[in-house]
């Protein structure tokens, strides 16, 4: 981050009348800079899940379908799993915004403790009040009462535990058994897990067999290849305001050299390769700005994922994409 001040702070003197640097910066996001230069209407590259960002890519539509299906078969398990960053958790938001008024459903996030403590998450989740503290009989009965409410009224409940592979096999096992909360012949609760790939490997675990068997939907969230990234960049750009035109073919490759298809690191490449055109008055983002945006290693994440032999293959050009010395950054 300093090599980012340390290019930037001439810069917005120039630009700006800034008595104060630091106070300026406090004041003012990067977005902020460059958004205007581009002629976006905001920031095209957040780090938070947008539904309204989310770029249909093949695996993604794959993805999203097996939730649908999950949530509509009523299957008692559903399982999606992918890399951190993937966008999975835009998709589960994605899902809440468009799921029916006849579902009620809660989302838990980073569940973790002991016998009990994932029940009154779960109660949480559903807006369920429940005495703090209390016995795991009580958690476990007032929760199986809201389930029996619900269906009584025509609504099915969809529990969903986001970044799930941070369960412990107790864990994973204390909410299957909640599957087993039924009318006989209609289930009253069902689970979708979403977490890393390691999660895979715990519910494929001999002692974790009864609850493999209950996952009726699952599907695997790949990165993205060189052409979806080179897609998915076109696609947030036009999304916040811009052409889409703004990343060269060539910049594209090298993004998804340097992040192996990660979108989260993608973003982040990004979002600091168009405040580096900024600084240096540019509207296209070629391969030398997200050299210089590596170089500099503000994005640690793309850092420790990438291979520099094989990004630095990438930027070997030909001599006709070579861009001229005063085109370049840095």
């Amino acid at each position: 981050m300093y090599a980012v001040l340390v290019r930037l702070a001439p810069i917005i003197s120039q630009r700006f009348v800034v008595d104060d640097f630091t106070s300026f910066l406090v004041t003012m996001t990067t977005g902020d800079l460059y958004i205007e230069h581009f002629g976006l209407r905001e920031r095209p590259f957040t780090l938070l899940p947008d539904p309204s960002f989310l770029y249909w890519s093949t695996q993604h539509k794959r993805a999203y379908s097996i939730l649908e299906f999950g949530v509509i078969s009523k299957a008692p398990i559903t399982l999606i799993t992918g890399e951190i960053g993937a966008g999975k958790t835009t998709l589960l938001q994605k899902l809440i915004s468009q799921i029916d008024d006849d579902v009620t459903i809660g989302l838990v996030s980073n569940a973790q403790g002991g016998r009990g403590e994932l029940l009154q998450w779960a109660l949480n989740a559903l807006d369920v009040p429940a005495t703090p503290r209390a016995p795991y009989v009580q958690l476990y009965q007032t929760l199986a009462s809201f389930l029996i409410s619900e269906y009584a009224e025509g609504r099915r409940v969809v529990l969903i535990f986001d970044e799930a592979q941070n369960l412990s096999r107790e864990g994973l096992e204390e909410i299957r058994m909640l599957t087993n909360i039924n009318s006989n012949k209609d289930e009253l609760i069902q689970l979708i897990l979403v977490g890393q790939p390691e999660l895979r490997d715990v519910l494929l675990q001999p002692k974790l067999r009864q609850m493999a068997q209950r996952v009726a939907a699952s599907f695997h969230l790949p990165r993205m290849d060189a052409e979806t990234v080179s897609g998915y960049i076109e696609h947030r750009v036009k999304v916040a305001g811009g052409t889409g035109e703004e990343f060269s073919a060539e910049a594209c490759d090298l993004i998804h050299a340097a992040t192996e298809g990660v979108p989260r690191l993608v973003n982040q490449i990004c979002e600091f390769a168009m405040l580096y055109a900024w600084s240096e008055e540019l509207h296209l983002i070629t391969p030398q700005i997200v050299r210089s945006v590596l170089d500099d290693g503000v994005c640690f994440g793309a850092i420790s994922v990438s291979d520099p032999e094989e990004v630095g293959q990438v930027l070997k050009l030909g001599d006709h994409q070579k861009v001229p010395p005063e085109e370049k950054a840095g």
